[in-house]
Parts: C-alpha cells; sequence; structure tokens
C-alpha cells in the first residue's frame, strides 16, 4: 500500500471487520452497531499515538502534531455476500456507498467529540485565536472536506478536531486472513486458496463464508453458488474501478485496491482503466494484467505459476487457487493443508494437530490455524 505521509510522519492502521457488521436474518448491514465500532476504533487508535513508543524525536513531533490515525476495513466482500449483493453491481455499490459514508461520517465526529475532550491535533493550534480559526477554515476547505457534510465541517470550525487524518484502508492480508474473513475491501480471488509467507512457505487458506452459506442451505450446489459469489476474477475491470472510486469519496488518505484484468489485456485498455480511476477521484491505482509476470503471488492452479504453463483462459467459478512456487500438488495423495489431519503445507512432514486451540504442526510447530 501506498500511504502518502509528511516527513518523519507515522501512521498507526486499524480495521474494522466489517462481515461483523451484518444482520444475517434480514441480509443488511446493523448500521448501530457500525458506528459504535468505528467511535471505539477510533478512541483506540488516538490512545495508540500516546502510548507508542518512538525511536526518533522527529518521529514523535511529528506524531503527536498531527495525531493522524487510519482506520480502515475488512471483510467488505463478507459484508455484500450476507447481504445478498453482488460486489461490483449497482446495488452493491448503492450499498458500499452508504457503509463507506457511515464510516467516515462517524469517524470524524468521534474525533471531535474528542476534540472537546483533549484538544485538537497541535498542528491545528495557532499561537492565537484568530490564527486557530484561520487554520481551521483552511482545513475545511481542503478538497476532501468539501464533500463531508455541512455539520462536520461547521463543528471543526467552531471545535476544531482531535487528529489531522482518520482514514486509509490497507490490505489487512494477514489479519483478515488469520480471523478467516476477506482482505481489505477486495473481492476474494477465490474461495479456495494457498497463500505464500515472507519465508517463501505455504498456507491453505479457505473462505468459511462459502461453508457456512452450504451448510444453512444444504440443497444448493456448491458448484453453482449464487451470482453474489463473486470473485476479483470474474469482475470486470471497470468494476474494480467503480468500487474503488466510490470508496476513495469517503476516505481522507490512501487505499489499497488492485484492479485484475484478464491475460492479454492491451496497453490502451489498461490506460483507459486509469482513466477512469482518475475521472472518478482516486488518489491513485493499480492495474494487474494476470500473467504478466513470470510468476505471481495468486494463480489458479498449480501448474499455472510459470506464464508459460498457465491456461489461457480463467475456468468459471474456479475455486482452487495456489501461489508462487508449489510444485506437483496433483501427483501426490498427501493432503496438504491446515486442517486437522492434513500434511503440514510448512515442514511438509508433520500431521496437523489441535495443540493449544490451534490448528498446529507437530513436527515443526508451526501454527496454521488460530481458534479465534
Amino acid at each position: 500500500m501506498e500511504q502518502p505521509l509528511a516527513p518523519f510522519s507515522v501512521c498507526n492502521l486499524a480495521a474494522v471487520n466489517l462481515a461483523e457488521m451484518a444482520d444475517k436474518v434480514n441480509k443488511t448491514v446493523n448500521f448501530e452497531k457500525l458506528m459504535k465500532t468505528v467511535a471505539v476504533g477510533v478512541r483506540m487508535q488516538d490512545n495508540v499515538i500516546n502510548a507508542t513508543p518512538y525511536f526518533l524525536d522527529e518521529n514523535k513531533k511529528q506524531a503527536l502534531g498531527e495525531r493522524r490515525v487510519g482506520l480502515g476495513v475488512m471483510g467488505l466482500a463478507d459484508l455484500l455476500i450476507y447481504c445478498e449483493k453482488e460486489y461490483g453491481s449497482e446495488e452493491g455499490n448503492q450499498l458500499v456507498d452508504k457503509v463507506m459514508e457511515t464510516i467516515a461520517t462517524t469517524a470524524y465526529r468521534t474525533s471531535i467529540e474528542l476534540a472537546k475532550e483533549k484538544g485538537s491535533f497541535p498542528f491545528l493550534q495557532g499561537e492565537t485565536d484568530e490564527e486557530t480559526i484561520r487554520l481551521r477554515e483552511a482545513f475545511i476547505q481542503t478538497g476532501f472536506m468539501k464533500k463531508m457534510p455541512e455539520d462536520i465541517r461547521q463543528a471543526i470550525l467552531e471545535q476544531g478536531i482531535r487528529n489531522s487524518h482518520l482514514l486509509t484502508v490497507a490490505p489487512t492480508g494477514s489479519t483478515g486472513t488469520m480471523i478467516g474473513c476477506s482482505t481489505g475491501l477486495e473481492p476474494y480471488f477465490s474461495f479456495t486458496y494457498y497463500r505464500s509467507g515472507r519465508l517463501g512457505k505455504f498456507i491453505e487458506v479457505k473462505a468459511e463464508i462459502v461453508e457456512e452459506y452450504l451448510k444453512t442451505n444444504p440443497d444448493v450446489n456448491a458448484d453453482q453458488l449464487p451470482n453474489w459469489f463473486v470473485t476479483a476474477m470474474e469482475l470486470r475491470p471497470e468494476a474494480h474501478a467503480d468500487v474503488q472510486c466510490i470508496i476513495q469519496r469517503w476516505i481522507d488518505s490512501s487505499i489499497s485496491k488492485t484492479v485484475n484484468a484478464p491475460r492479454g489485456y492491451a496497453v490502451e485498455q489498461v490506460q483507459k482503466v486509469y482513466e477512469r480511476l482518475y475521472k472518478g477521484g482516486a488518489k491513485g491505482g493499480t492495474v494487474y494484467v494476470d500473467g504478466s509476470r513470470d510468476s505471481q503471488v495468486l494463480t489458479l492452479k498449480a501448474e499455472e505459476n510459470k506464464v508459460e504453463n498457465r491456461v489461457e483462459q480463467i475456468k468459471e467459478k474456479q475455486t482452487v487457487v495456489i501461489v508462487d512456487t508449489i510444485q506437483d500438488l496433483r501427483s501426490t495423495s498427501v493432503t496438504i493443508g491446515s486442517e486437522i489431519g492434513n500434511t503440514c503445507p510448512v515442514c511438509r512432514k508433520g500431521k496437523v494437530k489441535e495443540i493449544g486451540g490451534c490448528n498446529t504442526c507437530e513436527n515443526c510447530n508451526a501454527q496454521l490455524k488460530c481458534g479465534l
């Protein structure tokens, strides 16, 4: 993720798990719970600023001066599935817009309340009252603040605000995977895949939301899931871009989002996607054309981890994905994965057992799946 920061600036990040904000019975969003969660998250992150040990005086000065935080999301794709809305559709985008607006306005109102209790961030405080008013007026005239509700802008003018920035959507790859939800604001790349670690090892990841849906809907064919179970490669690049632009409207800093494009996507087509992002108000963007690198983090089959070996077309509703360099999984009957009884994907020797509430390899003690 590219996060624009001032020199020596720091930003502590957190994410609301939107999967937990779903009213699964009524297939809608529990907005009251969402607002309470966001308010707690902002207060928590503001406290982290003071609790952090800063190793450089310049970092401490900047962090305490701007009090920047970055509250984001994970589990957006899960929320849409629970609400039976297709990611990238008109209905889905309307819901995403309302959810992100709720997060943004709640975060800003909470920061204003914090300013009443503890004071504004120091860089918004002038040496005189007149200077402070000028700083606040300049703050609410920024491009992002002009889009915010008028009551928030006026409250900042009158009361100030505790944090210079409040919102960032980070990738949340590790944390989202750990708790079993979709990562960041991305749709699922697939509903069963392997994920690479920093040491070049591989951990099997399964989307629990599919199993949950099949348990509550036993008549549904696992190979013919409803249309709201959409994956990244099934979406048109334009749909990816539009979701990013909708979310960017309510994010005062940066967001992490990949526009996935199919193999063979031309340079001119990529250019049009970037133009679409620019016109839609995105601060930046990433377009990844499938197969454009010799190896890539996520591919659809084990034999596809080299460009020359990948198939030319993505199979519809493909459910198994592999990362990087695992070889010849098809040639063995051994089940390599993170479930109890599987062979450990890290050392390839030990069996996975439940130890201390976690699925753990009896040989190398790798903790493969947390029982949270």
